[in-house]
């Protein structure tokens, strides 16, 4: 197994900061915020946005996506791959797993940070959820599971 996702992710993730730390250096300020119908970028209003709106362009502020790349990117390097290999600790090997919690990888949390990214045309195809497993909200695996059990839904 290959860390396309990870890499995919880490790509994604530089992509968000770059255009974030942009909108501060293009002049506008990195925190915005909304006045009823207007956005203040820090550089004067935008006005004539209906309030939602308003207040759903300045709650995605620059400051806040750097925020949340860096929060994303922490998740990102806790689930490192754990590659199949002679292990007498691990009660299986032949399965590639999450180094932090085990799981089949790529593990449930990085298919979650992935989701928003899902339309990029580098998404990795093996990676794409299906309808079934996402109304269910799991995986199913044919991967042994952590105890060596031969894989169900989880």
């Amino acid at each position: 197994m290959t860390n396309d996702l990870v890499a995919f992710l880490r790509a994604r993730l530089d992509e968000d900061a770059d255009l974030a730390r942009r909108c501060d250096m293009a002049g506008f300020s990195a925190e915005w915020t909304a006045h009823g119908a207007a956005v203040d970028f820090g550089r004067g209003d935008l006005t004539s946005f209906h309030t939602a709106i308003a207040r759903h362009v300045a709650l995605h502020d620059p400051a806040r996506v750097l925020r949340e790349v860096e929060a994303k990117q922490r998740v990102l390097n806790r689930h490192t791959l754990s590659p199949a290999e002679d292990d007498p600790e691990r009660p299986w090997d032949d399965r590639d797993d999450c180094q932090f919690d085990g799981d089949l990888w790529p593990c449930d949390d990085l298919l979650a940070l992935a989701l928003p990214y899902q339309e990029h045309p580098d998404f990795p195809e093996r990676c794409r959820p299906n309808r079934a497993t996402m109304e269910r909200g799991d995986r199913t695996t044919s991967a042994p599971d952590r105890a060596g059990n031969s894989g169900e839904s989880r």
